[in-house]
């Protein structure tokens, strides 16, 4: 089946917001995505930090979301401390893929977001609450000087 230009463009005008995903696992990557695009949004997906990356340079997400649990949690702290220094300031946080917590007590500096079953309305209120404070950040007015 073939989508005609026309409809991939209607599509497009649909999508709520861009995300770009990085998750080390193929099974919870394509999960969440397909999960985030049947919700309306456009992502994009990359299985390593080195290839997020490189779509961080190509494209403007509302927001990047990072495996906080796969591969390096150094590489995946990185992803989201680049993306938070771009000048069209995208939302960040980590996405685990179950009901794990952080090693430690540490309590990152973003945002974490779980995925498991049980809670798929929970995580699409999470992922609009972190697009619509990033809005709100990004468009905030200026105060004037008293």
């Amino acid at each position: 089946m073939q989508i005609s230009a026309g409809y991939k463009s209607k599509y497009r005008a649909l999508d709520l917001a861009r995300i770009l995903l990085m998750h080390g696992d193929l099974a919870p990557r394509l999960t969440i995505q397909t999960i985030l695009q049947a919700s309306g949004y456009a992502v994009d997906a990359a299985a390593t930090p080195a290839e997020a990356l490189a779509k961080l340079d190509e494209g403007e997400y509302d927001l990047v979301l990072s495996d906080g649990e796969g591969g390096s949690d150094a590489a995946g702290h990185n992803l989201l401390a680049y993306a938070r220094v771009k000048d069209y300031r995208p939302a960040t946080a980590f996405i685990t893929a179950g009901h794990t917590k952080p090693k430690g007590g540490y309590q990152p500096a973003v945002s974490e977001v779980s995925i498991y079953t049980e809670n798929l309305a929970g995580l699409l209120g999470e992922v609009a609450e972190l697009i619509g404070v990033r809005a709100s950040r990004r468009h905030r007015p200026l105060r004037v000087a008293v």
